[in-house]
């Protein structure tokens, strides 16, 4: 009898188990896959909602993969589509795209984490600790040194935007080659005083990668991979450069603006604190439940509590010691978007509410997609994000719109952007559009006033302007287009 007896409590605790319902996040995903929103409405349309897979066709986008956190958990993740049209392999959770540049701010810990031990001074000339390679001295220079707080901040005045990659086919060059311009990007130097003014840099990241790797003794990756990935539970990402297997196995291929397959699957990138990462939404949610926890004092983690809110604290520009800042005290937000050949990814995240979002695409047309993302998940879960906005349009003649048709190049006085950047403009549909073959991205441009245009999906304002006879466009009051004659 007693051993019946223990045998019929086992079996009521099993069912008990079993019974216990697991939260059903059904209604919830099924609102976000169903409720993309874009970025501008026309007024009197009733609010237009989009369906994910409908808008991967849209834009060309092949595979997509979710991940939301709230109340501090990882809530949901959910892939959608082909991980590689060749092979049909599908897009699952534990599919790796290649971040861009939301490789940044979690670069940035191994720095931040050197700094908490006392190996670096976030203030000190930063030559200080370079050893394999030193940054050569310009008149720029002479009165301010670059230090790691600003290449952190984007305040170091240093050049290179971001980087193009390698194709397959290409001849990888190492970190210092392309520091020294013998890449397929310019040297990285000194051209504006430092901390004088924020610029964007993926050069300047180039440099902090190479004082974690002089500092530490260790590669990037393996300091990455040692240090500061596993202390975050990022436990399926790698800053290895170029990816090696069992990565490759389970690794999405990049499209092209059309959906077209990249040669060789993907490009490489040997910047790897700028560009080299490899990761999930999943795993981008761990960082960002590590930097919530770290911030309110729950945890441990590759820094300190101090140093998180150090991180979070707004420098030039709203720009963290990595992330991009938003809001102020409760409402922070701390993030960043990630455009590598072939992948467009973001990463939303609350300091102190626990909630966060991060949608990554592979495929270069993936930027207007996942904002449609961002917007309906914001909606429904009542974040307060972007929202759609709503505006009033014209109508223009098919001569209005031709006189603005042609090839433009990038005015090289714009701070942030440099190099021939060229953009093709014609008319398709009563509308302006916008052929950026650079970032394989294409755009349609509708008139709200003769010289004011919107893109209704992705929300670019821009506006034109003819100066004796020159045709001129600007992108959100920053990227100024000069029309070539030719």
């Amino acid at each position: 009898m007693r051993s019946f007896s223990l045998l019929l409590t086992a079996f009521i605790l099993i069912s008990a188990c079993k019974s216990e319902k697991q939260p059903d996040f059904s209604e919830d995903i099924s609102a976000v896959e169903n409720g993309l929103l874009p970025a501008l409405l026309e007024d009197g349309d009733s609010t237009t909602r989009y369906s994910l897979m409908d808008r991967m066709e849209h834009f060309n986008v092949p595979g997509v993969s979710i991940a939301v956190v709230r109340n501090g958990k990882l809530e949901w993740a959910r892939a959608y589509g082909t991980a590689n049209t060749e092979s049909g392999q599908a897009v699952d959770t534990a599919t790796l795209f290649q971040a861009g540049s939301i490789s940044k701010p979690v670069a940035a810990l191994a720095a931040l984490q050197l700094w908490e031990q006392g190996r670096v001074d976030l203030d000190t000339d930063v030559t200080a600790y370079l050893q394999s390679w030193k940054l050569p001295d310009t008149v720029y220079s002479d009165s301010a040194k670059v230090t790691l707080r600003m290449l952190l901040t984007h305040t170091g005045g240093t050049t290179v935007h971001g980087f193009p990659g390698y194709a397959q086919s290409e001849e990888f060059p190492s970190d210092i080659e392309v520091l020294d311009g013998l890449g397929n990007t310019d040297p990285i130097r000194v051209d504006t005083i430092p901390g004088t003014r924020w610029r964007y840099s993926g050069g300047g990241y180039t440099i902090m990668e190479r004082v974690v790797e002089d500092v530490s003794g260790e590669t990037f990756e393996a300091y990455m991979a040692r240090h500061i990935l596993p202390q975050l539970g990022m436990v399926h990402s790698t800053y290895q450069q170029p990816l090696q297997a069992p990565y490759t196995a389970n690794a999405s291929a990049a499209y092209d603006g059309d959906g077209e397959l990249y040669e060789g699957y993907w490009h490489n990138y040997p910047e790897q604190a700028a560009a080299g990462l490899w990761t999930t939404p999943a795993d981008l949610a761990a960082y960002c439940i590590a930097v919530q926890e770290i911030l309110a004092g729950k945890r441990g983690g590759p820094v300190s509590e101090a140093t998180v809110a150090a991180m979070l604290t707004k420098h030039q520009n709203d720009w963290g010691l990595g992330p991009a800042l938003r809001r102020e005290g409760d409402s922070l937000l701390f993030g960043h978007g990630g455009k590598n050949a072939g992948f467009t990814n973001n990463m939303i995240a609350a300091a102190r509410q626990g909630f966060a979002i991060i949608v990554m695409t592979s495929a270069d047309q993936g930027g207007a997609l996942m904002s449609e993302v961002i917007r309906g998940a914001s909606e429904h879960y009542k974040w307060g994000l972007d929202a759609p906005r709503r505006v009033r349009l014209i109508g223009l003649s098919e001569g209005d719109l031709q006189q603005w048709a042609g090839r433009y190049l990038l005015d090289f006085q714009v701070p942030d952007v440099g190099g021939d950047y060229w953009i093709e403009v014609s008319v398709k549909e009563g509308k302006l559009f916008v052929d950026d073959t650079n970032n394989g991205q294409q755009q349609y441009l509708s008139p709200r006033d003769t010289l004011e245009f919107l893109d209704m999906e992705n929300g670019d304002e821009v506006y034109l302007k003819m100066q004796d006879g020159q045709a001129e466009l600007t992108f959100n009051g920053r990227y100024r287009f000069v029309r070539v004659v030719e």
